[in-house]
């Protein structure tokens, strides 16, 4: 080959290369999204069965529920706060995740905020997150943080304050859980309305605690529950007083000469009720009484 020919060819080759090059490039994208397109259908049908991943992890259990735990965090950080986001596969994958390892408590505590946060903030799955939650517990009915987590679903997004109440109170009774959970176990039943089941959680926190202050709040929060169911009683029968005689009682004493009451109910500090003009019942100015204010 004669020298201008053999420069030809070698310019030729010079400026192919690259282009060939590029068109390789091209070709390997191609082909790399779709093996990412047909991975990840692969991995979305995977991700239906822990189950099958259990089977298939080879007694490395905890290893891989690390992976998918970590998968999981990825695929909600990639998403959150981003509108219009999907999170179609978070409750698949915190499911593996349990599944693989149904002690790995971070998976259950921080997995439920995600499935129930609103928005672009989560799933907004309450129910996927009660369930989660749940899932944990009878994996560890030791764990009392997890009740914790229930019981914050339960009262901040569902406003379910009887369920609420007792998912604190449960655990609660879990040795080592703080006295704390029994206190708003109390709160959020009289936030709820049940004036019966607050006073029992606080009665039992009277016969059980040690602490001298805690005992005292016990008893005067006993003493506000009782004037309450008291009050509530009282105001009834005013109803039934005005039915009769066309207006409400001034006092006790006139209920109880009109045949309503069998004596004078005092509150626990020893005072008479007293009614005011809309026939509602409340404490004396003297008693030392005093309500919950939920």
């Amino acid at each position: 080959m004669s020298g201008p020919k053999l420069t030809r060819t070698v310019s030729a080759a010079i400026i192919a290369t690259p282009l060939l090059f590029a068109a390789i490039a091209v070709l390997q994208v191609r082909i790399d999204v779709k093996m990412r397109s047909a991975t990840k259908e692969k991995e979305e049908l995977l991700l239906r069965s822990g189950d099958a991943l259990k089977k298939l992890s080879f007694g490395y259990d905890s290893l891989m529920a690390d992976i998918y735990w970590t998968r999981a965090v990825q695929y909600y950080g990639e998403r959150v706060g981003k509108k219009g986001a999907n999170f179609e596969l978070l409750a698949p994958l915190l499911d593996i995740t349990t599944t693989l390892d149904p002690n790995l408590i971070v998976a259950y505590r921080f997995g439920s905020v995600f499935l129930s946060e609103r928005g672009t903030g989560g799933l907004g799955r309450s129910d996927l997150a009660i369930e989660l939650v749940n899932k944990g517990i009878a994996a560890n009915p030791s764990e009392w943080r997890l009740y914790t987590d229930l019981g914050s679903l339960y009262y901040l997004r569902l406003k379910d304050y009887p369920n609420a109440s007792a998912a604190y109170l449960a655990g609660s009774r879990i040795p080592g859980a703080p006295l704390w959970m029994k206190l708003i176990a109390a709160r959020i039943a009289e936030k709820g309305g049940s004036i019966e089941t607050s006073r029992a959680i606080w009665s039992e926190l009277y016969e059980t605690t040690k602490d001298p202050n805690l005992r005292k709040k016990a008893l005067e929060e006993i003493q506000g529950l009782k004037a309450q169911e008291d009050e509530s009683q009282l105001d009834e029968l005013a109803d039934e007083y005005y039915k009769r005689f066309g207006r409400f009682p001034s006092s006790t004493k006139e209920m109880r000469d009109a045949g309503l009451l069998s004596g004078i109910p005092v509150d626990p500090a020893g005072f008479p009720y007293v009614f005011g003009p809309d026939g509602k019942s409340h404490l004396s100015a003297q008693s030392s009484v005093e309500e919950p204010n939920p």
